[in-house]
């Protein structure tokens, strides 16, 4: 399994005490899987993506990342995982301002230390019809256009897992209707994981595999097998 939780748990202190945010979690999600995790707000969705991304510790249980486990690793070796494995797509982009979408794109790439950062964010860019807004500042982009540059941004690298966390969000109908056709075109091209967390039904219906989140609590829900 590509990635795998055992007793995954998060609890933080309040004021109140103790208040526990994810109960025990056991979940596996084999290599080329898409996934949904859906579930009201404040259900643990987001809490549950940056544990499996590693950009948070878990108080109990284990995350591992192809047979790494995340709870053994320091800071510094778990930003190597999720620079050599992992992508990521917000819901508010998180373009830098003051870089073009060329090079946001080449950030991820050059930070890993590809030579070629520039080929591939100019081939990425080409794939999401952003060929004309190489050195466009995020502040001259569209919504729908910075979030194509954050997905072009996500697949730098050939990441394993991609995680996208409410991907079209702040997007209207139409414009997120284009980039969920665009993340999944350029999903299954690649081969990529795709994991994401949506309130958005129908985006969910379009993955293999529905994930919900109830009051920390997670279950899978059973797909009409036609």
């Amino acid at each position: 399994m590509l990635i795998q939780t055992t007793q995954l748990e998060k609890k933080v202190t309040t004021s109140e005490g103790e208040l526990q945010i994810l109960h025990p979690i056991n979940m596996q999600i084999a290599a080329g899987e898409t996934v949904a995790i859906v579930g009201a707000s404040g259900s643990g969705k987001s809490t549950l993506l940056s544990l499996l991304a590693g950009l948070d510790l878990s108080s109990a249980g284990d995350v591992l990342i192809d047979n790494e486990k995340l709870s053994e690793l320091d800071e510094e070796q778990r930003a190597k995982v999720r620079a050599d494995k992992i992508g990521f797509i917000f819901q508010s982009f998180l373009l830098i301002p003051s870089l073009t979408a060329l090079e946001n794109v080449m950030l991820p790439a050059e930070l890993a230390g590809h030579k070629t950062a520039e080929q591939e964010a100019r081939e990425l860019l080409a794939q999401v019809g952003l060929s004309e807004r190489l050195h466009h500042y995020p502040n001259q982009l569209s919504g729908g256009e910075q979030q194509r540059v954050a997905i072009a941004r996500a697949f730098i690298g050939t990441p394993k897992i991609l995680f996208a966390d409410e991907p079209t969000g702040n997007l209207d109908k139409k414009t997120g209707n284009t980039v969920e056709d665009l993340l999944f075109d350029m999903n299954a091209k690649s081969g990529t994981t795709l994991i994401m967390v949506t309130h958005d039904g129908e985006l969910a219906k379009r993955c293999q595999r529905i994930l919900r989140m109830d009051a920390g609590r997670l279950n899978e829900e059973q797909r009409d097998v036609a």
